[in-house]
Formats: structure tokens, sequence, C-alpha cells
């Protein structure tokens, strides 16, 4: 006889498997990844190609080829995937000159006893696994690049130089004294720069998995690594708990940790809504002003999401796929 106990009825989605949720409105994402499960990929694959399919589509400029270029113009890619059965991760960073970082990943985790491969080098290994060498540049991120110069290089990554950073370009040198003050702005990123597709999975049995792919903070110094491809800060999958994926300003987020965080709230019992407001607050104690988000679901196949509330930014979109939904749809939540 099985028993399935459901959680009492609350925030909590109603549950059922498999699932695949994915930060923001990433409708195509949500449908190639839906429609691996069902013509019996697995929850790697389904994460792959999801993901593989924002890079494709350059979800919103921040995935992908084409879009955030650096401080020196150049569009440089980090991703991560995450197997919660065998606990291996696969990831890149600072990728150069390759447009599928995920599926870069993906080949770190499955022909190498790494887990992160970063810059020049992670390039190189792409090409050894068959990836083509391809300009990442296309005239969109040239002209957001010369729209930054004629700007003075606002806003950027910078702070205690000289020149000032707030009102000119570098080269910057270092103040001789720095001076640490409260930083209380508000978050760079705006909200039209999403900078992230996250994706979890629960499969048909409860196996989980999780991968993210972005092409970082625009205007960031060149060699900056956000949360993305840092495992249990970008995203995290353990099939006996569930999965969790963050988006937003990676510099703050990936210091807490967020979506380990999550996995183990969840672990301990906690509704994937509760966890991943938990995880939320916890971080607004020391940045309350930061931009950024979590999607998490747990091996039953409920889920939830929560943001930071910040002006123009109220409610956090996401997409869900499960059997109890006729196509793939976009939720909302209402940030805390």
């Amino acid at each position: 006889l099985l028993l399935v106990v459901l959680p009492p009825p609350g925030p909590t989605s109603a549950a059922a498997l498999p699932v695949v949720i994915n930060t923001w409105a990433f409708r195509t994402a949500a449908e190639t990844a839906w429609r691996v499960l069902q013509s019996g990929g697995s929850e790697l694959d389904a994460v792959e190609r999801g993901c593989g399919q924002c890079e494709i589509d350059q979800c919103d400029g921040s995935v992908g080829y084409g879009g955030s270029p650096d401080e020196s113009g150049e569009t440089t890619l980090d991703a991560m995937i995450m197997d919660g059965n065998t606990m291996e991760v696969g990831a890149v960073a600072d990728l150069r000159r390759v447009k599928n970082a995920i599926g870069v990943a993906r080949k770190v985790l499955e022909y190498t006893k790494h887990t992160l491969l970063v810059g020049e080098s992670a390039s190189l290994f792409a090409v050894r696994m068959g990836f083509p060498y391809e300009d990442l540049t296309t005239q969109k991120s040239l002209s957001l690049y010369s729209e930054w110069l004629n700007q003075r290089c606002q806003p950027n990554y910078w702070k205690n130089v000289v020149p000032d950073s707030s009102k000119s370009c570098g080269p910057y040198k270092r103040l001789g004294r720095v001076t640490y003050k409260e930083e209380q702005t508000i978050s760079q990123r705006s909200v039209q720069n999403h900078d992230t597709i996250g994706m979890v999975i629960i499969g048909v049995n409860g196996t989980v998995a999780s991968g993210t792919s972005t092409n970082g903070a625009i205007h960031k110094i060149p060699g900056r690594v956000g949360d993305s491809p840092i495992a249990g800060a970008g995203s995290y999958a353990d099939s006996t708990a569930g999965g969790a994926a963050a988006t937003g300003d990676g510099d703050i987020m990936m210091r807490f940790l967020p979506s380990y965080q999550a996995v183990e709230y969840m672990r301990m019992g906690t509704d994937p809504t509760v966890a991943c407001q938990k995880v939320i607050s916890r971080i607004q104690k020391y940045a309350p002003n930061f931009f950024g988000a979590i999607i998490c679901a747990n091996t039953t196949g409920s889920y939830g999401a929560a943001c930071n509330k910040i002006p123009g930014f109220t409610q956090f979109h996401f997409m869900v796929s499960s059997p109890l939904l006729s196509q793939p749809t976009e939720q909302v939540v209402d940030c805390i």
C-alpha cells in the first residue's frame, strides 16, 4: 500500500512529478526542458537543453552571447549543471568565445574529475570537447559598450579608487587609505537586466538536477565570477531533499550560498515557499537593497519562490511545468 502524505493546504503548490521550474518568464526554456523529459530524456539532459535554449534565444540579453559586455567590451559566460543523485557538478566561468556554456559545463561533469574550469583554459577544454570557437560579440553588445563609455563608464563595480569611479573611466589605481563606509546603494542591476536562467528539475522518481547559465553582470570587471557557476550559490540539487536556483545580484547573493541553504531548509521539512523566503530574509539583514530571487522545489514536486522587494521590483515571475498544468505556465510571487 502506497501512502502519500500531502502537505497541509497553504502557500504550497499542489505536488506532482515530474516538475520543471525555472527563473523568469523564459517560456521556451521551460517548454524545451519539458519536451526532453516527456520524450524520455534524463533530468540532466532536460536541464542542459532547457538552459541551452536560453543561450540560443539570448534570454533577455542576460544569457548567452551578445549581451552584458564587460569593462573591455567582451561577453563571457558562466554556467553550471548539478546531478542530485551523485552530487557531481560541472561548471565553467569566464568562458570566452564559446556559445554553449551549459553544454561545456556538462562535459566538465562527464569527462573530468573536476568541478569548475575557468577563463581561457575552459575555452581550450571546450574546443577539445568539440565545441566551435565563435565570436560572442554582436552589434547589440558593441552598442551597449559604447553607450557605457559615453556615459563616463557608469555604472561600474569599482570603489576606493582614483580617479573617482562614480564620475570617470579608469584605468583606476587604489587609494592610499581605504575608508570603509556602509554600501547602501540600490543594486545596479535593473529588473530588465535579469541576468540568469536557473532551472530545477524533479524527475518522475524524485531525481533532482539543476543548472544555470548567464553572461554575468553587465560592465563587470574582467575576470569577475558571480554566483551562477558556484554550486550551492547559483543552484543546488540533492535527490534526498530537493533543488533550488537563485537569480539577481550574484556578488551579494553568492556570499550566502542561498541555493544550498534553501535545500537544507527543505531537507528539514520546510515548505519550499517558506524555505525560499527564509533565504531571502537572511540576505536582507546584511543587504536590504539587494536585487534577487530564488526558486525552490522538493522531491515530492512541491515548489515555491521568493524575492526581495526593492523599488521597481515587487514581483518575481517564474515558469512551472508539471502534470497538473496543461502547459508550461508562468507564475508570480509578491516580493517580501
